[in-house]
């Protein structure tokens, strides 16, 4: 079932920096309308994950409640703020992190779950887990700096295919540009996942609007039931 309280079209991916600054940035995303922010800013000890984590997940949550805060790849950091009452709200796991089922089953149904892929192959093998996987981010779309997932670049011509085959909602990532933002819309794509545009951006909020303006001009247009 998809999850009618998840907005994939703007998701903020979390860079590498100072902490203040990683926090000022997500809560300026979610106040533009970014309605995911996910906590990666690798490279990162646990620890520090954890109290970064913390205070993303308190500001964005004083932005826009409405704004999911995700931790990348650590179950067990998502889970100890949980149990703390911090609201996160779920994480992204990578393909050689915790098994999405085992995740869910520590997590409980009510948490977001997201599942890295990038390959038609994995898409296929993602579908098998849509029971337990709320979403999944597609990249890249090109070789990005941020992260080497050893994938080769999809480019803005292979996601309809991978859009198509996929059952649940896709996110796409990879150096996506704001040029790029409208064409993955009308591609298929639910969403777009950004890092180095928004650790750029003078103003986060106002990059977090114009994100989901382009996106929603891509978006293909409802067939119309009336004569």
């Amino acid at each position: 079932m998809l999850r009618t309280d998840l907005d994939l079209r703007c998701y903020l991916v979390t860079a590498a920096g100072e902490p203040e600054d990683i926090v000022r940035t997500a809560a300026a995303a979610a106040q533009g309308g970014a309605g995911v922010v996910q906590v990666r800013s690798k490279p990162i000890s646990a620890r520090a994950l954890t109290s970064l984590a913390e205070k993303v997940a308190y500001a964005v949550a004083d932005a826009n409640p409405r704004t999911r805060v995700l931790v990348d790849d650590r179950v067990d950091v998502a889970l100890a703020l949980r149990d703390q009452g911090v609201p996160i709200h779920g994480v992204h796991l990578g393909q050689d992190d915790l098994d999405p089922r085992d995740a869910r089953a520590l997590l409980g149904n009510d948490a977001l779950i997201g599942l890295t892929t990038g390959t038609l192959e994995l898409v296929h093998g993602a579908n098998e887990l849509r029971e337990v996987v709320d979403y999944i981010g597609c990249g890249p779309l090109r070789s990005t700096p941020t992260k080497d997932s050893g994938r080769p670049p999809i480019g803005l011509d292979g996601y309809p295919a991978l859009t198509a085959a996929s059952h649940v909602p896709l996110v796409a990532i990879g150096d996506v540009q704001i040029s790029d933002v409208a064409a993955l819309a009308q591609a298929g794509a639910a969403g777009v996942a950004i890092v180095r545009g928004f650790a750029h951006a003078a103003d986060p909020q106002a990059f977090a609007r114009e994100v989901i303006r382009e996106f929603e001009a891509g978006c293909p247009e409802e067939d119309s039931d009336e004569d």
